[in-house]
């Protein structure tokens, strides 16, 4: 105990640990200690660097919905590819607090969230990590101590599993972390063995992976040997640590070679360790949750939570609260992140972790509207202080919260009256159309047992066989491959076993300063270098080779380079390359990718490419240009949203391409075309001013010191980069500037134009919500921004034209047919716009479809029709000869802005597996011809639901 107490004095713990089933509550550390104790420990006692916990929205990793674990945020450094001078490499010893969701995917604990007294959508993995520095002994070590003398858990209560060997494999046993653990005491019958599915943990189908060792706790104790429970789903004996040892690679081929480098990962989920430190058999019980519980108690006036389960839980009132308490948390911490509930993807998943909550709110515990929203300030009370950000968003997450939970109400008014009429034009003793039953499930996220429920009690049965084959369809739609062009990356993405070879052969990290290295000519166009480099490696097939044939594809790794590489949001540059004086054989280079600082050139050899050849690198200058334009207009652009907007409008995402820049950003509210305006505005002043582009490379440290900067990512290379428009950096580093408060100042390693003048000219084309509270702009500049203002001008004169000589009535029809095509083809239009107003009469909303060569034909049949019926909304679709349908709405500004036409014209297109974007009154998409009817019954449900609040 010595040892133990002196432990304590070091690490400052103010409460003494103990675990008798005896003592009461009034002992028990609160979980805020616990979680402190854990990052205190490996900070003060092992030398680890305590980190932030990431955001639960992954970053850099599309094939995760959340953050999963602790280890996501630390893949490159598994992988290899993380970049040798950004901070997130030069760590060695890592502790966190991270926090994770499972809930969709491959980890998926939704459904199970309530049931029991563990499972949980939100939680909390506290871990520790080393990169290449120490391993099995260490590890299990140190996890001994912070359990057994820190926490002071009962040693006869904990046991460890260690892998037990594969033979199809060829692994044996982990002996060395059975030894490592009875050498620290714990006895033989203690550590037992398990195979590959319970021992051997791995990061997906390829990649790092190795042997693991789990630190198990028995509730029970009192002596007993409970080594026959491990692993065996008893709630009286669960796993609370889990130590991984990342030794191998999973290759393609299914085999196992040994990494490079040793890392070691651990996690242990807080709310168990919580449990058991607080003598508690249920999550639930600690005081993670029990401020929640109390808070549903006093909203619903109900009778209070037992921690009943199963059949001993009647009415499920006990299962409500759990689900309730749970999801709440998620909620919090997911909209804190940015994860707004939406239709695809992570916001799918938060809409139904929403909708699931309401629901057993209202039908379980009877609670009114508003009981979720209102448990927000006490979870932010529960957390916090170890996740401060969720303080600063208490008021959105309500916002967000009572909008989702008053559409979801709405939604299930209109599902039931659907499923009513349905049922009445049903033939007798037959099953509910399946069509019927997706569309509410799909569209209007009506639950499924739901409908069964109601159709239950009409004695009417759902046509189950279909409603799963058309669930079958719809996953396989949505998991289909990769888009074309995301398959052929195995010649740019160098597999960790290549990184350490080029790093054990000594072969320098790629010097791309030359990407930088333009100027502006006397006539102020812009001048690129030639690059002279040369062959260092080539790369196929995940592969390191010195030779490659004519006629093969490759990565080509150079000594230096002037290609930029896809990052940042910025497409790859494109061009050639030759042979140093063989002007005549061009390599053309269709992508350029960077991995672990090394930059791979892909590359058609025409002819044969050895290392050590010498090659001259010209980039597509036209390519180049547009995307500095582009780049540069992105920053332009976040600078006028937080200047019309407000401070409070934050970067969610972007990509620049020669073509068009798209920019994602937070919003409280829908943008106005009048705000929109103002933003082009703003640009286009900077534009005018012709501003220069400051750029300087600088340290991290001073980096961070910059007021307005927003977060510096790890993975940023240091020194990192700044670009500053109008101000040189040299007064952005300034102590206590305001500088950077004034104007455009970020990190960004893109190219750039020297003066924003070159520009010449910025048009948004497109704004849409993609979920609540995130809005994404499209924009194009130079001429393309120049055409698009003249097309949009003349649009709007042909418009008013031809609405004013309807409206007049001045105009024959034989007239009309004398103008251009296009407006003949709208004379067409407008005696189909006569039947449509005299078939909708005096209605609120029109559907329908309607012949139309364009969408920019179609979008002006509804304006029309709009300006005939003030008053009225309207969405009218248009098949096409080639299986296309195009799609063209107007909302009544009476509507606004409950009703908005974006948001109805991409439920509509999304229906018909297309897409669709415009602003609240006026909108416009395509889709697919087989979801056409589907479609229509989408649009008037959609409308309904709006018209109907």
């Amino acid at each position: 105990m010595a040892a133990a107490g002196r432990l304590r004095l070091l690490l400052a713990v103010p409460w003494r640990w103990r675990c008798s089933p005896r003592r009461g509550a009034a002992g028990c550390p609160p979980a805020g200690q616990v979680r402190a104790a854990f990052l205190r420990f490996f900070e003060e006692r092992h030398g680890h660097r305590r980190l932030p916990s990431a955001p639960v929205r992954p970053r850099g990793d599309s094939r995760l919905l959340f953050v999963n674990a602790g280890m996501n945020q630390f893949k490159p450094i598994f992988l290899g590819t993380v970049h040798p001078r950004s901070e997130l490499a030069q760590h060695r010893r890592v502790v966190n607090s991270q926090k994770c969701v499972r809930a969709g995917g491959k980890h998926n604990d939704l459904e199970d969230v309530g049931r029991d007294t563990y499972h949980h959508t939100f939680f909390e993995m506290l871990g520790n990590w080393s990169f290449g520095d120490y391993f099995k002994e260490e590890a299990c070590s140190m996890a001994w101590e912070l359990l057994t003398e820190v926490y002071e858990i009962p040693k006869d209560r904990l046991y460890v599993t260690y892998f037990a060997g594969d033979s199809s494999l060829g692994l044996g046993a982990d002996e060395e972390c059975r030894d490592v653990w009875l050498c620290l005491g714990v006895p033989a019958s203690h550590v037992l063995p398990f195979p590959l599915k319970d021992n051997f943990w791995e990061m997906g189908d390829t990649g790092p992976c190795g042997p693991c060792t789990e630190i198990h706790y028995d509730h029970v104790g009192g002596g007993r040997n409970a080594a026959a429970l491990v692993n065996q789903g008893s709630p009286d004996v669960v796993e609370i640590w889990n130590l991984v040892f990342m030794q191998y690679s999973r290759e393609v081929e299914g085999n196992l070679l040994p990494l490079p480098q040793h890392h070691v990962d651990t996690g242990m989920g807080l709310e168990r360790l919580v449990t058991v430190l607080q003598n508690k058999r249920s999550n639930y019980d600690t005081d993670l949750f029990t401020p929640i519980l109390d808070a549903i108690h006093k909203g619903c006036r109900g009778p209070r939570y037992q921690g009943l389960v199963g059949d001993a839980d009647v009415g499920h009132v006990n299962m409500a609260y759990r689900v309730v308490a749970d999801h709440v948390r998620a909620l919090c911490v997911c909209i804190t992140d940015g994860i707004y509930p939406g239709f695809s993807g992570a916001e799918l998943v938060l809409r139904r972790i929403l909708r699931r909550a309401v629901r057993f709110c209202s039908e379980v515990l009877h609670a009114p509207p508003g009981l979720l929203a209102s448990l927000v300030p006490t979870v932010v009370e529960v957390l916090g202080d170890a996740y401060p950000e969720l303080t600063k968003n208490a008021d959105q997450i309500m916002d967000v919260i009572n909008e989702n939970e008053a559409a979801f109400q709405s939604s299930l008014e209109r599902g039931r009256r659907i499923i009513e009429r349905t049922v009445q034009q049903m033939e007798p003793s037959t099953n509910f159309p399946a069509e019927v039953a997706w569309s509410l499930y799909g569209n209007l996220g009506f639950p499924l047992d739901l409908i069964d429920l109601i159709l239950e009690e009409k004695g009417i049965s759902l046509d189950s066989a279909a409603f799963n084959e058309l669930a079958l369809e719809d996953a396989k739609r949505k998991a289909g491959g990769p888009p074309a062009g995301q398959l052929e990356d195995t010649n740019t993405r160098l597999d960790v076993h290549s990184l350490a070879q080029l790093r054990s052969n000594n072969v320098p990290a790629t010097d791309d300063s030359p990407k930088y290295a333009y100027t502006l000519g006397q006539h102020g166009q812009y001048e690129f270098s030639p690059c002279q480099a040369t062959v260092l490696m080539l790369y196929r097939d995940q592969s390191l080779q010195n030779e490659v044939g004519a006629g093969q594809r490759c990565g080509v790794i150079l000594d230096r380079t002037n290609f930029y590489a896809e990052q940042g949001g910025q497409a790859s540059d494109q061009g050639y390359m030759i042979h140093l004086g063989q002007q005549d054989i061009l390599f053309p280079v269709e992508s350029v990718r960077l991995c672990g600082g090394y930059v791979i050139h892909e590359v058609i050899a025409v002819e044969t490419l050895r290392a050590g050849d010498q090659v001259q690198l010209f980039v597509d200058e036209a390519q180049r240009l547009a995307c500095m334009m582009n780049h540069t207009a992105t920053h332009l652009l976040n600078f006028a949203l937080r200047h019309v907007l407000g401070d409070n409008t934050e970067q969610r995402g972007s990509h620049v391409t020669a073509e068009w820049l798209r920019f994602d950003f937070d919003t409280k509210g829908p943008v106005t075309a009048e705000q929109l305006q103002q933003v082009e505005q703003v640009v286009q002043d900077v534009i005018k001013r012709n501003e220069v582009v400051h750029t300087a490379e600088v340290p991290l440290v001073l980096a961070r010191r910059v007021q307005g900067l927003r977060a510096v990512d790890e993975g940023y290379p240091d020194p990192v980069r700044i670009v500053s428009l109008g101000v040189p950096v040299e007064s952005v580093l300034t102590c206590n500037s305001e500088a950077a408060m004034q104007t455009s100042v970020e990190l960004c390693c893109g190219t750039h134009l020297l003066q924003t003048g070159a520009m010449e000219d910025l048009a948004i084309i497109s704004e849409r919500q993609l979920v609540k509270g995130i809005s994404r702009v499209i924009a194009v500049t130079g001429r393309q921004a120049k055409q698009a203002r003249e097309a949009g001008q003349c649009l709007a004169m042909e418009v008013d034209s031809v609405s004013l000589r309807m409206k007049e009535r001045s105009t024959s029809i034989p007239e009309m047919q004398n103008l251009s095509k296009e407006v003949g083809q709208l004379t067409k239009a407008e005696e189909k716009a006569q039947s449509m107003l005299a078939k909708h009469c005096n209605q609120p909303v029109i559907i329908d479809t309607v012949p139309a060569d364009s969408l920019s034909i179609l979008m002006k049949v509804v304006n029309q029709l709009c300006d005939k019926s003030p008053g009225t909304s309207v969405l009218l679709l248009s098949p096409q000869a080639s299986g296309e349908v195009l799609c063209a709405c107007q909302v009544s500004k009476n509507c606004l802005p409950v009703f908005s036409a974006a948001d109805w014209a991409m439920a509509v297109c999304t229906q018909m597996e297309g897409k669709a974007g415009g602003s609240p009154v006026v909108a416009k998409g395509s889709g697919n011809a087989k979801g056409m009817q589907g479609a229509l019954t989408t649009a008037l449900e959609f409308a309904q639901s709006k018209l109907l609040k």
